[in-house]
């Protein structure tokens, strides 16, 4: 059984096309997982295994594999860059215990990479950063470090710098050992050789070093008294180095090319240095069946908590993807779904290597690994002992933004195209699926063009269907504007029993984003007891619940109301004749009712739009992004290029990527992010 300390739960981060998939492939090699190095552009990397993500070159799963790099073993997780596939990294970066961002020595820090660090941020988890593509024209290292602390507020920790930029790039330079590392071309990198600092280097170095152990001694006191006193060993540097990583309050910052093969040896001995084994990361924080929140005793001894991160479907079994963050399970065991209640006995255990996977008997606190016989498993839920339940932090979704209706070619295809789209939206949260009541067409959503493309092409793999597709529609909100107030009567039989009810409310406008608020007014006595007597609590939560069901459909386009608050100011209660039914039906009148004279409007995703271009062609993107709508809010140089941010809606910006590729001869870079439901 691995100690916990020896264990490390790390994930890849980044802006597409910054070199993740690249790095774990290395990473992989150097750890003699594989044994002949795949590469993205060829489409035979090992983590990027699915068909659509061979032929475009890009992550869309997040795929998990285990390594051994010294006597430490790594669960690494590398992730997407695509914000289309936002969740995959919301999701991996729920279990992980460290992360690597990648950040390109030419792009710096690209707007997914915003994403994505402050997505770690949220999650506590600390960080290493690795400079690739150090070999590239236009790389700038000093550059990158810039952007880290005005676009991420990040403390970044040089512990080396790169020998030469672009062309002149040989190695890299270890600050704290004071050498240079070469790395050998014939044998893929493998021979690492370190060479004495000499001349120019030797002094550039001596520079950065005094100006990391500067900062490390700002960072922490302990290695401040040891700087002052003149006590500086490398054993001391990286010490102070794991505690500031730890507590992240810095970012140590190592580069390289990892295409080249120059500098992954020293990130794997930096995960294995500084950032944390299950044992450092903070205990994580549950709730018991009552609400009570707790902190979950960590360990293998200890009782089972385990969350699902991630469900997929092959070929008709399930497989659950959990982190053990307590206790152990074993092949048969039979544990408890907290969030149904149910049992589930589990199956087959395996650890994860992309599309492969190898068999064990149990698992223990601290691992990640996929799960056969859970039937009950679901993204975001909990797993424990019957005797000691505890619910875990549920993982966050996004809204999706954009939707697409499907149609079967035939009946039959009917059937296939329904199975498909119960899958896939089983494994992936950000896909909903609905039926339009009048055209009884399918309506997919997703996060965008890409991930619903995506979606198309394994339907065409998997299951040899081509559905048609209609044009993309962004999906829309809904919120008032003003205030209105509404009364909902209902009085009637259903099946054999009579349901009244009587509701009156109060509807207004909340400040965007704000999230939707359902209250009651004072027209019950604050004593519970008191308040039950005039009207039963169960009609009171029958008439809250049909609010809440009335908010997911607005009366203008039938999609989810936001941003409003709702303030139930009275409800009739007949004795004998007001129902639970009578009276969720009526506030769900009353609430429609006040919806029609509150200035009811529609809301559409609003999207922040990145533009990276040669000066030449800014123009035409300028002109062509004024065109859809967009406003531009800042326009900077960077790495040689115009860089413009800017606000759009969605559904003015179909087809905006290949229109931008057309008037820039394709030269422009895009990046879009969903930012908020609005007016546009």
């Amino acid at each position: 059984m691995k100690a916990l300390n020896s264990i490390r739960n790390i994930g890849i981060i980044a802006h597409i096309d910054a070199g993740k998939t690249t790095l774990s492939e290395r990473i992989l090699f150097y750890t003699r997982k594989i044994h002949r190095m795949g590469e993205v552009h060829d489409g035979t990397a090992t983590m990027d295994f699915m068909p659509e993500e061979q032929e475009r070159g890009i992550t869309i799963a997040s795929a998990g594999t285990t390594c051994t790099w010294h006597d430490t073993t790594i669960n690494l997780i590398d992730t997407p860059g695509h914000v289309d596939f936002t969740i995959e990294v919301e999701r991996a970066l729920r279990v992980l215990d460290g992360a690597v961002g990648v950040f390109c020595a030419v792009g710096g820090v690209e707007p997914q990479s915003e994403t994505v660090w402050r997505q770690s941020e949220n999650f506590g988890v600390p960080k290493l950063a690795f400079i690739n593509k150090m070999d590239r024209a236009g790389a700038s290292f000093e550059g990158v470090l810039g952007q880290m602390r005005d676009r991420l507020d990040a403390r970044p920790l040089p512990l080396h710098i790169p020998a030469g930029e672009g062309d002149s790039f040989s190695g890299v330079i270890d600050l704290v050992r004071q050498e240079k590392l070469v790395f050998s071309q014939e044998d893929q990198g493998r021979t690492c050789t370190r060479l004495p600092l000499e001349g120019a280097e030797a002094e550039m170095a001596a520079r950065w070093r005094e100006e990391l152990l500067e900062a490390v001694a700002d960072l922490d006191d302990l290695f401040m008294e040891q700087y002052l006193g003149g006590d500086v060993s490398e054993e001391g540097i990286m010490a102070a180095l794991r505690r500031i990583t730890l507590s992240r309050r810095g970012t140590p910052v190592l580069c390289g090319s990892a295409l080249r093969n120059i500098g992954i040896q020293p990130v794997l001995d930096a995960i294995c240095a500084l950032l944390p084994s299950p044992a450092d990361a903070s205990a994580p924080v549950g709730h018991d069946l009552n609400g009570e929140e707790l902190l979950v005793d960590t360990g293998a001894e200890a009782p089972l908590a385990a969350l699902v991160f991630k469900v997929m479907v092959e070929h008709g079994q399930k497989f659950s993807f959990i982190r053990l963050y307590a206790g152990s399970i074993a092949s048969g065991a039979s544990i408890l779904h907290v969030n149904s209640g149910r049992e589930d006995r589990v199956g087959h255990i395996y650890r994860l290597h992309a599309d492969r996977r190898e068999q064990i008997d149990e698992a223990v606190a601290g691992e990640i690994v996929a799960v056969t016989g859970l039937r009950s498993a679901h993204t975001g839920e909990t797993y424990a002992s019957r005797a000691h339940p505890v619910l875990m932090e549920p993982i966050r979704t996004c809204a999706p933004v954009i939707t697409l209706a499907l149609e079967p070619l035939n009946a039959d295809e009917g059937k296939t195209l329904d199975e498909a789209l119960a899958r896939y939206a089983e494994e992936d949260p950000t896909l909903t699926l609905r039926v339009d009541e009048e055209s009884g067409s399918r309506m997919l959503s997703g996060m965008g063009e890409l991930h619903l493309d995506v979606v198309l092409e394994r339907m065409r793999r998997e299951y040899g269907i081509r559905p048609r597709a209609g044009r993309p529609q962004a999906v829309l909100r809904e919120t008032v504007r003003g205030m209105a107030e509404g009364r909902g009567e209902f009085d009637r039989e259903l099946g054999r029993e009579r349901h009244v009810g009587c509701v009156s409310l109060r509807l207004e406008p909340r400040e965007r984003t704000r999230g939707n608020t359902i209250s009651l007014g004072d027209f019950l006595p604050e004593d519970p007891q008191e308040a039950a007597r005039i009207i039963p609590a169960a009609l009171v939560q029958a008439a809250l619940e049909g609010v809440g069901d009335a908010l997911q459909s607005g009366i203008l386009t039938g999609y989810p109301m936001e941003d409003v608050a709702v303030v139930i100011t009275g409800m009739e209660y007949r004795r004998n004749e007001t129902s639970a039914v009578g009276c969720r039906m009526a506030a769900a009148l009353a609430l429609r009712n006040a919806a029609q004279h509150a200035d009811p409007v529609a809301l559409e995703p609003i999207m922040r739009v990145e533009i990276s271009v040669p000066e030449a062609q800014l123009g035409a993107a300028l002109n062509l992004f004024a065109s859809c709508g967009g406003k531009v809010l800042s326009l900077l140089d960077h790495a040689g290029q115009k860089a413009m941010q800017g606000m759009a809606p969605l559904r003015q910006l179909f087809g905006f990527a290949t229109s931008l590729r057309s008037a820039t001869q394709g030269r422009a870079g895009l990046s879009m992010t969903f930012d908020r439901f609005d007016v546009s």
